[in-house]
C-alpha cells in the first residue's frame, strides 16, 4: 500500500514538472515572437507623375543643397522642361520616365555646357562614340570645357518604385564621379581598372572624359 501511494506522489510531481517546463518554454518563445523587430513597411509607388520625378531626382543631390538645386528633364508629357528652378551649383536631371530602369543624375553647374552638348549631340542621333569624339576635339580646341574636380553624383536602379514617404527608390543606390580631363593612372596613382567593390578607379585615362568613379556598396549588402 505504501508502495502504491508513493508511486502516485511520484506521479503527480513528475506531471506538475513538466507542466511547468512547458509553461516557461511557451512564455520564452512568445517572448522571443515579441521581441523580433519587423521590418520597416514601405509604401510603394510608381513614380507617374511630375512631383514624383522631382521628389526621386532629389535623392540625387547631398542633403544640404536639396532646396535651391534646379531640375531639368523629361516630365511626363515627353516635354524637356525645367520640373523645379533653383540657384545653387546643383543641376539634377531627373530620371525619364519613357527609359527602363531609374536613373537620376545631380552635377555641379559648371558641367552644364559639357552636358547640354551631349544632350544636342545625343538629339541630332550621334551615337555614343561620335558624342565621345566630337567633344574630345571640342574640349582640345577649347570650345568646350570640363572643370578638374567637377562631381557627378548618379542615383540609380533597375527598380521603378519609390517609398512616397522617404522618396527613396526602391533598390536604387549612389554612385559618384569626379572629373579630371587628361589624367592618367600614372598622374593619380589610380588603377584604371576597378580592384574590389567600393574602390576608385580612373575611367577614360588620358581623353578629355577622364574621370574618377567610386561605386559604394548597395546599402542591402553591408546588413
Amino acid at each position: 500500500m505504501k508502495h502504491f501511494i508513493t508511486a502516485i506522489i511520484l506521479t503527480t510531481f513528475l506531471m506538475s514538472c513538466n507542466s511547468s517546463d512547458k509553461t516557461t518554454t511557451t512564455t520564452e518563445a512568445t517572448d522571443t515572437i515579441a521581441s523580433t523587430p519587423k521590418a520597416p513597411h514601405k509604401n510603394l509607388q510608381p513614380i507617374d507623375t511630375d512631383e514624383a520625378l522631382i521628389a526621386t531626382a532629389l535623392m540625387a543631390v547631398p542633403e544640404a543643397g536639396r532646396a535651391n538645386c534646379k531640375i531639368i528633364g523629361y516630365n511626363m508629357a515627353g516635354e524637356f522642361v525645367t520640373l523645379k528652378e533653383g540657384d545653387n551649383e546643383f543641376i539634377v536631371l531627373a530620371d525619364d520616365p519613357k527609359k527602363d530602369g531609374f536613373s537620376a543624375a545631380c552635377y555641379h553647374k559648371d558641367l552644364e555646357p559639357f552636358m547640354a552638348r551631349g544632350r544636342a549631340l545625343k538629339a541630332e542621333g550621334k551615337k555614343h562614340n561620335d558624342i565621345f569624339d566630337i567633344r574630345e576635339a571640342e574640349m582640345k580646341s577649347g570650345d568646350l570645357a570640363i572643370p578638374s574636380g567637377a562631381t557627378l553624383h548618379i542615383y540609380y536602379g533597375a527598380k521603378t518604385l519609390y517609398d512616397a514617404e522617404t522618396s527613396k527608390v526602391d533598390g536604387a543606390q549612389l554612385r559618384y564621379v569626379i572629373y579630371m580631363p587628361w589624367a592618367t593612372a600614372e598622374s593619380t596613382g589610380l588603377p584604371a581598372n576597378p580592384v574590389a567593390p567600393n574602390h576608385p578607379w580612373i575611367m577614360n585615362p588620358g581623353t578629355h572624359r577622364a574621370h574618377i568613379m567610386i561605386s559604394p556598396l548597395a546599402e542591402d549588402a553591408t546588413e
